[in-house]
């Protein structure tokens, strides 16, 4: 679908949302507990159609242990485009050693000075976004 100046919306296929978000490293993890949303910022690397991070003990590791079930979200913003995608999936926490060795072999590092041993995945069960064509609002009347 063409954005236009009637609907500066375009959806975006599965294939467009996985090459943004392979272009991406930082984006938000949503999780829900017992009905109470919590939203975290996280660095990840897309490969092989999943999602990996690093996180180390703590709030999020103890709720996604609770109920694997996320959202994440990534986006970006230039002048005339902004984009928004969107993955909803189960995150598990990678304990085999093939795994860890595998994952430790990802160009993915913490922003921050702290150690972050621990490796999650999130497999998706839905991927979506949207791309936007920025301007002024149109004339309302």
């Amino acid at each position: 679908m063409e954005t236009n100046d009637l609907n500066p919306v375009q959806h975006l296929t599965e294939d467009e949302c996985w090459d943004l978000l392979i272009s991406s490293s930082f984006g938000r993890l949503a999780l829900s507990i017992s009905g109470e949303p919590d939203i975290y910022p996280v660095n990840f690397i897309a490969s092989d159609k999943r999602l990996v991070f690093r996180t180390a003990e703590g709030t999020k590791l103890l709720e996604l242990t609770v109920n694997n079930r996320v959202a994440f979200e990534t986006d970006g913003v230039g002048r005339s485009e902004a984009w928004s995608v969107v993955v909803r999936g189960e995150a598990r926490v990678l304990e085999k050693e093939t795994e860890i060795e595998a994952a430790d072999q990802l160009p993915l590092r913490p922003l921050i000075p702290t150690l972050k041993y621990i490796y999650v995945e999130i497999v998706p069960t839905a991927v979506s976004g949207r791309r936007f064509q920025l301007g002024p609002e149109p004339d309302r009347y």
